[in-house]
This record gives C-alpha cells, structure tokens and sequence, in this order.
C-alpha cells in the first residue's frame, strides 16, 4: 500500500518510489509483475503524471522496476540486488549499530536481533494478490491519500 502524506517533508515523487520500493522488496508486488501505467496511478491519486513517471524512472535507474516500451513497467526480479544499493545499506546498518551500541544495547542483543532476522522466510510473491488489491482500491482522506 502507497500513502501520500501531504504534510511530510519529502516530495510526492519519494514518497511514492519509497512505497513502490516497499512492495518491491516485501514481496507485495511479485517479480515480472505489472505495475499500475503512470496515467492511471496518477488519475486515482490525483496528482500529475510527471511525478509518478520521476519516481518510475528513479526505481528503474536503481533497479527495482524495468520498462518494456508499450508494455508497461514491472517488479525487477532482482530488485535491490545493485552492489551500490547494497552497500549503501550496510552502511546504514553500521550507524544504527553504532547508535544501539552508544545506548548500551550488549553485544549479544545485537547478536540475537540479527539471528532472529536471518532465520525468518524471505518475503514472497504470495503476497501478490493482496497488493493487487491495494493498489486497485483507493480511499483518500484530506492529509493522506492511499492506493
């Protein structure tokens, strides 16, 4: 599910590639799967069409999404899988390890998060339907717009 969230700092466009990313990721939207054309995802948001088509070109240029011309845009199969991304992540990991460590979380904590992360499935596609569903659906209130 994507929400737009009018009073967030950060422009729509990023608002929009992070919930995309997100289903991505999760396994909401599943690989090779078809991602809503730009004209109708902007239609059932309400916003221009320059600001979805900035957030697909941004997800395709760090590969998450791929275009085939006259097709559409779809879920990259290995999305996140770019060595940049990756590393750009475990640096985001070292922070906020580094914090958890500065705050007094032990060693051990730490140990045990990561354990506890590595042993839990990968998200999959079976989730795909449901994110169909969402983003077919779309109730908006006055501050948030969902999809």
């Amino acid at each position: 599910m994507i929400s737009l969230n009018y009073r967030d700092s950060r422009p729509i466009y990023e608002q929009i590639k992070d919930g995309l990313k997100k289903l991505i990721v999760t396994g909401g939207l599943a690989a090779d799967e078809r991602l809503p054309s730009v004209r109708a995802l902007a239609t059932q948001l309400s916003i221009n069409p320059n600001t979805i088509q900035r957030a697909y070109n941004e997800l395709e240029g760090e590969g998450y999404i791929y275009s085939i011309p006259g097709k559409g845009s779809f879920a990259a199969a290995n999305a996140g899988a770019d060595e940049n991304r990756k590393r750009e992540l475990l640096n985001k990991v070292r922070e906020i390890l580094a914090e958890l460590r500065y705050l007094g979380v032990s060693r051990q904590e730490l140990l045990d998060l990561i354990e506890e992360e590595a042993l839990r499935p990968p998200a999959g596609g079976a989730v795909s339907a449901a994110a169909e569903t969402a983003i077919g659906s779309c109730g908006t209130t006055r501050q948030e717009e969902r999809i």
